[in-house]
């Protein structure tokens, strides 16, 4: 059975994760740096890792298998996932996939340049509507691919 996997700490869609998964009776497991309160529901578990750089990244890297799902905006733990066979999906909806990764990752160096000398600055677009939508849309999306899968 998938497992959904989410890098909880500014995710915003934590609430739409545990709706869908609860319809296809998954286990969702969240991963953060600090505390945070969780449903009272044994299909959904948090872990708590130290605040060390990556280590939420790091436990949900090792824990991933196969055909599971990973809720993240972070690039390089969604390359790391999919290199393991595992499914990524960023909270307004965008699928990381093998094709992707490269991209992804060479927009956010480029980015990352940008930012360090000044010629960007603000953050990415505010969450609306549409992205809850497109989320919602391709999580199931991707849980019936992985069903299908196993």
């Amino acid at each position: 059975m998938p497992h959904i996997y989410i890098d909880a700490d500014a995710c915003p869609v934590k609430e739409e994760c545990y709706r869908v998964a609860k319809r296809y009776s998954l286990p969702v497991t969240l991963v953060a740096n600090s505390w945070m309160n969780t449903p009272d529901d044994p299909s959904i578990t948090f872990h708590q890792v130290g605040q060390g750089f990556d280590e939420a990244d790091d436990w949900i890297v090792e824990h991933v298998e196969a055909n599971e799902i990973v809720v993240t905006t972070d690039i390089p733990l969604a390359a790391q996932c999919i290199a393991k066979g595992a499914r990524a999906l960023n909270p307004k909806g965008r699928i990381f996939t093998e094709e992707s990764m490269g991209d992804a990752l060479a927009n956010r160096e480029v980015a990352s340049q940008m930012r360090e000398h000044g010629m960007m600055t603000g953050g990415p677009a505010p969450f609306d509507k549409k992205d809850r939508s497109r989320f919602l849309q391709n999580l199931d999306t991707m849980i019936v691919a992985s069903l299908k899968a196993r």
